[in-house]
């Protein structure tokens, strides 16, 4: 695929005999090793390096026109890339390579969230577990929220296990409590009374 690249390369006569006597024109002649030279650099390189290490390139086609016009008297000051123009489909391209790249981003960046907010409710978990309060504080905290939109019904689920658990630590302890209650006497009704001859006697 071509790609158009514009560059600019400065340079200054630093021996006006050589100049003159080396060579028949210098400018057309720097001009011609100039592009000879920068379409040779930037076809050593893949497209994103062309794009992303500029400096580089400048630095090499600064270094091979230095080797060739020293014997011109010619000494290249500056070399840099101008303007590179890509081909629209190479631009479409290149847009959706980005959009995949910030996607992925994106997904990391939602999954490393997902991560820490799991290990922090395992954090949390851990401390309601060694204080069981906290868990209470915490229900009522939520009320407090849901009451705030002033809502006139509130499904609050409760923790069933331990409610099981409590509803049966409830039912034995009523249970051991009427096994060792006395006996009440029924209203309308005589309470026998023991004789000393050890009949019983109606009063």
């Amino acid at each position: 695929m071509s790609v158009d690249v514009s560059a600019v390369a400065y340079f200054k006569v630093v021996n006006a005999v050589k100049s003159v006597v080396a060579i028949e024109d210098v400018y057309a002649a720097i001009d011609q090793i100039a592009q000879t030279t920068l379409r040779k650099v930037v076809g050593q390189h893949t497209l994103d390096e062309t794009l992303s290490e500029t400096d580089r390139i400048n630095k090499d086609i600064r270094e091979i026109l230095d080797v060739t016009t020293v014997d011109w008297g010619v000494e290249v000051t500056l070399v840099e890339l101008k303007d590179i123009q890509l081909p629209d489909s190479m631009k479409r391209a290149m847009a959706r390579q980005a959009e995949a790249e910030r996607e992925k981003r994106a997904k990391i960046i939602n999954a490393e969230g997902e991560s820490l907010a799991a290990e922090a409710l395992g954090q949390a978990s851990d401390i309601m577990m060694q204080h069981p309060l906290a868990l209470q504080l915490r229900n009522l905290q939520s009320l407090v929220e849901i009451g705030v939109d002033k809502n006139t019904t509130v499904v609050f689920p409760a923790p069933l296990m331990s409610t099981i658990g409590e509803l049966g630590s409830f039912l034995a302890r009523e249970t051991a409590a009427a096994a060792i209650a006395p006996t009440a006497p029924i209203a309308g009704r005589p309470v026998p009374a023991v004789a000393s001859n050890g009949a019983a006697a109606v009063g």
